[in-house]
């Protein structure tokens, strides 16, 4: 028996459900071609070829004929055939994508499943029958190209879900809701955090002014965290000559993801999609000792990779973005050690933004590979080691490793228990040979550096989509763009309001003034809508006694304060970094 809580219990359930609905589609529209409709993570989808686009009344209608198709209860039948014989069926039914899929098959028998006189291809399994299915929602439609191909046609995809029981579909809903509420494209917009723009070009951000505060705030505690942990930064170009990428390997290698090349003095130059390379050619400047190593470069570099329009989304797949990048060149008996003080430093890291649990992944050497098989024993032992020092549990991935090296990748847990790849320990066996790096040991000879990659938030841009939508906007004091309002209850209180104004700002404090003639009951609102962490109210009282009166974004009232408490009491919290305000 296999039961809807195991994984293949939920793929066989679902992928029913997306058989359901292609057959209600047919009845509706006969003209529809139907292609692929697998389960997929939480759900299911079926590609159809129809010439328009599905509309809200469709989906409608189509959900009703699942439910008349549901209530038949029409059992599942597998049937075997050739081949040829299913070919001959669905060019009898005009189903030229099912035909186009079989040729792909290498097996001379395929089999179909037919219910209630829906015949489709499929490997199966399925439900017993159509009855089974107790609890779906169709939940978008969008345009996909035939094979994920662009050059091929698009068409209409409609999205669902399913459940074995009415409860966790509502919950399952609730939480798309929840998920829409926090879309980081959607608060970006409303808090005015940043933008897209057709003329600038599809993936390239516009921090506005508030974002980019955030943004100064997560990189200065970068900085800061860097340089205590015994960084040192670099700064290099936008763009390289072909010879550099050429070494690298990414010509070779990456070229699809590169923007195209232009000559500048009959040289060709390429915009970079990686900081590696320059960060070794400045450990190359000079011949290195033992005694410099472990030598840690960091920059906050910005590169630009070739996305296509399909998959870009908002910060969190863009064409030119931030890496946090650093790479460590480390002599390999320091190596274990080193790893274990990045890991330590990672999780310290992503704790200050609050994220608390963390799924990591060890990926070990695939099939093809450069390097001996000790380096790879001695990365991969020590990338263990550093996990269980930091007590982060982790799994292995066997032979899911780049060719160059093994890896650990660290996923963090959102607010809606969604996990997010976040940071990257990545070993490089390959690019010290490529580039020809060594040091002088003590012995006085040269020998090859181990070379580490390591990538901490990921990328600023998509670390700040996934803050956004962990916080739902309201971010923690300390990364607030607005960390306190000062509002007046009338005009007259100006003069008080912005003297506090001018003694919270020369503290560090970043305050909004919102001293018009409005009601204080549209301005307290006006500072939660822009989920400011504090407001501080000023009446006659207030100004008269050189106080003010607080509350939290949430409509806690703090009580009165002075001016000096106040500011005490706001620097304590942001210094501190408190993530619950």
């Amino acid at each position: 028996m296999i039961a809807f809580d195991s994984e293949e219990g939920k793929v066989i359930f679902r992928h029913s459900t997306s058989h359901v609905m292609a057959h209600a589609v047919k009845k509706l529209f006969p003209e529809a071609k139907v292609a692929i409709g697998p389960a997929i993570q939480d759900g299911f989808y079926y590609d159809f070829d129809i010439g328009r686009t599905f509309t809200p009344e469709d989906i409608a209608s189509i959900e009703k004929e699942m439910e008349k198709l549901i209530r038949k209860n029409s059992p599942f039948v597998r049937k075997e055939i050739s081949k040829a014989e299913a070919a001959a069926l669905f060019t009898e039914k005009g189903e030229t994508y099912k035909v186009e899929l079989l040729k792909d098959i290498p097996d001379e028998v395929v089999t179909l499943y037919e219910e209630d006189g829906f015949v489709d291809l499929c490997r199966g399994p399925h439900l017993p029958s159509t009855g089974r299915i107790t609890a779906f929602k169709l939940l978008s439609v969008a345009g996909a190209y035939w094979r994920g191909d662009e050059k091929n046609k698009m068409l209409q995809r409609i999205y669902g879900t399913a459940f074995n029981n009415p409860k966790d579909l509502k919950d399952y809903l609730n939480f798309l809701e929840e998920v829409k509420k926090r879309d980081h494209r959607k608060l970006g917009k409303e808090l005015d955090l940043f933008s897209l723009s057709d003329n600038v070009g599809g993936g390239l951000v516009l921090w506005h002014p508030r974002g980019a505060l955030i943004r100064k705030t997560i990189e200065d505690f970068w900085r800061d965290e860097h340089q205590k942990n015994g960084y040192d930064f670099v700064y290099s170009p936008h763009i390289g000559r072909a010879i550099l990428w050429e070494t690298s390997g990414h010509l070779g290698f990456y070229r699809e993801n590169m923007y195209s090349s232009m000559e500048v003095e009959g040289q060709e130059f390429y915009v970079k999609p990686m900081n590696c390379p320059f960060h070794i050619e400045i450990y190359k400047n000079k011949l290195r000792s033992y005694r410099e190593l472990p030598m840690r470069y960091a920059e906050l570099g910005t590169v630009y990779r070739f996305e296509r329009t399909g998959v870009l989304h908002g910060l969190l797949r863009v064409r030119g973005f931030t890496q946090d990048d650093a790479h460590i060149f480390v002599a390999p008996e320091e190596m274990e050690q080193e790893v274990i003080r990045v890991l330590g430093f990672v999780v310290k890291m992503l704790k200050t933004f609050g994220f608390e649990d963390f799924t990591a992944y060890i990926a070990t050497k695939p099939e093809k590979a450069v390097g001996d098989d000790r380096m790879w024993e001695q990365a991969t032992q020590a990338l263990k080691v550093a996990a269980d020092k930091a007590k982060l549990a982790y799994e292995m991935d066997e032979g899911g490793g780049a060719f160059y090296g093994p890896k650990i990748d660290i996923k963090i847990k959102d607010a809606l228990g969604r996990l997010w790849q976040c940071s990257t320990v990545q070993f490089d066996f390959n690019e010290p040979e490529r580039f020809d790096m060594n040091y002088i040991g003590m012995d006085n000879q040269q020998h090859r550096p181990y070379m580490i990659h390591r990538a901490l938030l990921g990328s600023i841009e998509r670390f700040f989509g996934m803050l956004i939508e962990h916080y739902a906007g309201a971010f923690p004091l300390w990364l607030a763009p607005v960390q306190v309002s000062v509002l007046t209850i009338s005009e007259r209180h100006a003069a008080y309001a912005e003297g506090l104004k001018a003694a919270l700002t020369a503290r560090g404090v970043r305050v909004e003034l919102d001293i018009d003639g409005e009601k204080i009951g549209n301005k307290i609102r006006k500072s939660t809508i822009r989920k400011v962490p504090y407001s501080v109210i000023i009446g006659d009282k207030e100004a008269a006694e050189n106080i003010v009166m607080m509350r939290r974004r949430n409509g806690e009232n703090l009580g009165p304060f002075g001016v000096e408490e106040l500011i005490s009491f706001l620097l304590e919290k942001i210094n501190s970094r408190e993530v619950q305000t």
